[in-house]
């Protein structure tokens, strides 16, 4: 997509909507939270602008660099933010754009952005805002422009501090430690988002450098998403080749690439703008329609359905897919409730055509990969088959609510699942325990024995054989699969309480995947927490403690009076503690320390699990090996 602008980008492009208010009082409204995943948004508004640049056609290299201050670079060679006079504020455009909010290229009609993935525009005024200083450099003309802000107020005027070859601009800044709860930046989750940057803007070297650690990455993907598709495959057991399509059309740019990997699960990611649009949306829509109705044509016309057998549906065709589907257009609509689904209603329809036509081609030119394709996606439609009479059992098994529900479970009296928590528990002592000390009226308890199945490594049908995983799909009473409800979930907390060994935590982990794969509005809409049971206990004289891991064992210890003569119990399992013990510890809502689970990337986490619970040895060893030494109890 030729996606160039008019060279004349100057002031007169910056459209101002409103001045400066409240960010500092305010920070959560504008950069989501003011925790690290607020930090490294900071990062990630001013990485945007110089996406932007990219995407017009004006920039091919981005740094990004961690100083040993703890203050951040951000440096690219486009065309550098105007310097000249904006007519309505008065002031030069680095000075508009730096301190008031909703002004940038990419709003009005000028020659500034026909496409930007700026969602709000809001980016660099906000950073400025919420950090001590700020230091801008713009090279433009053969010239030096620099501007130093305190918490967003100007420092004196732009100036020319000297002579360049150079073109771009420098962004430096140093958080402002009264906003944020860390200073702390972590090199693997900007890495993370710069990779995937650099994927979606094929073409353009993307650097990040940490000039404490001495860590430095570059990205350069010349494939685009077609690189990511096989990145995401890396460790799975492919199904022929990437198929790859990129095309300008009258509604803007549509690019996507797939392949289907022998894996039960599909990772179908979606951007517009290269924002990431976990909630899908019209894009998504169209491809998913074109995608069924494309391998059902195929397979009519070559007689690989016969003529009584019901088509492929969307789920089938969805199994072991990888696929991006990014689209660039120059007005997007976001909805949902955190503006991460996209409304543009045109990108539907031009979705749908361009792909349905491409992959239909595609399967008609390569008839091998095309079968290989239908027989992956038939052998889904007959697991669908046999897990749906799985779970019509399941169904009817669950429909008489509290007559029918699993004999194990210990259920509460109440019935608001607003009030309402089901506790997970590893092994029947444990769960004993659990059913005596509990608050019957809120609390239910299931126990589970033994481990249950690995579900990464097992279609629908085998899952819901499985007796542990009915008894709590019928506990939960949401359904599973196309019966999937959330509105119906039966508690609002779901507690995972497992013993603190290696069994426990590979139980957790086999729940956690369980949950993630088949169950995941439980983890999205917040109702899924891991229970925190103590490691020791420490008594001398009456005087009881609980200790939640080594190192407050330790400290607790010298609290005591003759900490010499105290020797901690150890717990090996939450069936060592009675019903009072495990009340006041891991139970009781005033007192308990709880974790709750999140999934704040979808790409890292099926990463994560495709890594721990495939069938594949090799990446898993390495991951463990990687990870053993930064971490005591290993947890997703």
């Amino acid at each position: 997509m030729d996606q160039k602008t008019s060279s004349n980008y100057s002031s007169q492009n910056i459209t101002v909507l409103e001045g400066l208010q409240a960010v500092r009082k305010r920070p959560g409204m504008y950069i989501g939270t003011t925790d690290v995943a607020g930090l490294h948004h900071l990062i990630k508004e001013i990485v945007d602008n110089s996406i932007d640049e990219a995407m017009a056609g004006h920039c091919t290299d981005i740094e990004v660099t961690l100083n040993k201050d703890g203050s951040v670079s951000i440096e690219d060679n486009g065309r550098g933010i105007p310097v000249d006079k904006v007519e309505k504020t008065g002031k030069s455009g680095l000075e508009t754009v730096l301190t008031v909010l909703h002004a940038g290229g990419k709003f009005g009609d000028g020659g500034g952005y026909k496409v930007s993935g700026g969602l709000h525009g809001v980016g660099a005024s906000v950073v400025n805002a919420l950090s001590t200083w700020l230091k801008a450099e713009v090279y433009r003309d053969g010239e030096i422009h620099a501007m130093n802000f305190k918490i967003g107020v100007p420092q004196g005027d732009i100036k020319v501090t000297g002579k360049t070859e150079k073109r771009g601009t420098k962004i430096t800044f140093l958080p402002d430690e009264d906003i944020f709860d860390t200073m702390d930046f972590d090199f693997d989750t900007i890495l993370a988002r710069l990779r995937q940057q650099a994927y979606l803007t094929k073409g353009v070297s993307i650097r990040l450098r940490d000039e404490k650690s001495g860590r430095a990455n570059q990205f350069y993907f010349e494939g685009g998403i077609k690189s990511y598709v096989q990145h995401l495959n890396h460790n799975k057991e492919t199904l022929g080749g990437v198929f790859y399509l990129d095309r300008t059309v009258e509604e803007g740019y549509i690019e996507i690439a797939l392949q289907y990997t022998n894996a039960f699960n599909d990772q179908v990611l979606t951007f517009a703008n290269t924002i990431n649009t976990p909630e899908g949306g019209m894009h998504l829509t169209g491809f998913r329609s074109a995608l069924t109705r494309t391998i059902n044509n195929y397979a009519r016309a070559n007689s690989l359905l016969k003529e009584k057998e019901d088509n492929l549906t969307a789920d089938d065709v969805r199994e072991g897919l990888t696929a991006i589907i990014s689209v660039k257009i120059p007005d997007p609509q976001f909805e949902g409730q955190t503006k991460s689904k996209l409304g543009n209603s045109e990108m539907r329809t031009a979705v749908e055509n361009v792909f349905g036509q491409a992959f239909g081609q595609y399967m008609e030119e390569n008839p091998s990969e095309a079968k290989v394709i239908f027989g992956k996606c038939a052998l889904a439609a007959r697991a669908r088959l046999a897990a749906r009479a799985a779970r019509d059992a399941i169904v009817r098994k669950g429909a008489l609510e509290g007559m029918t529900l699993p004999g194990k479970l210990a259920d509460c009296t109440s019935r608001d699942p607003g009030v309402s928590e089901l506790y997970l528990v590893e092994g029947d002592s444990a769960g004993g325990s659990a059913k005596q000390g509990r608050n019957r009226e809120t609390q239910a308890i299931l126990p589970l024995k033994g481990k249950i199945l690995n579900v990464e490594q097992a279609r629908m049908d085998r899952v819901l054989g499985f007796e542990e995983i009915k008894n709590l799909i019928v506990a939960l009473g949401m359904g599973i699969g196309e019966t999937l409800d959330p509105t119906k979930l039966r508690y609002h907390k779901v507690i995972i309480m497992t013993d603190a060994d290696v069994d426990g935590a590979h139980i957790r982990t086999l729940l956690l995947t369980l949950f993630y794969r088949y169950l995941r509005p439980v983890i999205e809409n917040g109702h899924l927490y891991i229970a925190q049971p103590p490691l020791y206990k420490l008594e001398q004289n009456r005087k009881v403690v609980y200790a939640y891991s080594q190192d407050e064992m330790e400290r607790l210890k010298s609290t005591f009076p003759n900490p010499d003569k105290l020797h901690p119990q150890r717990y090996k399992g939450l069936g060592e503690m009675n019903p009072e013990q495990l009340w006041e510890t891991t139970m009781d809502p005033d007192r308990r320390a709880m974790l709750k689970v999140a999934v704040e990337d979808a790409e890292i986490a099926d990463k994560v699990f495709e890594t721990l619970m495939g069938s594949e040895v090799a990446p898993r060893k390495k991951f463990i090996q990687a990870h053993a030494k930064a971490v005591k109890n290993l947890d997703i």
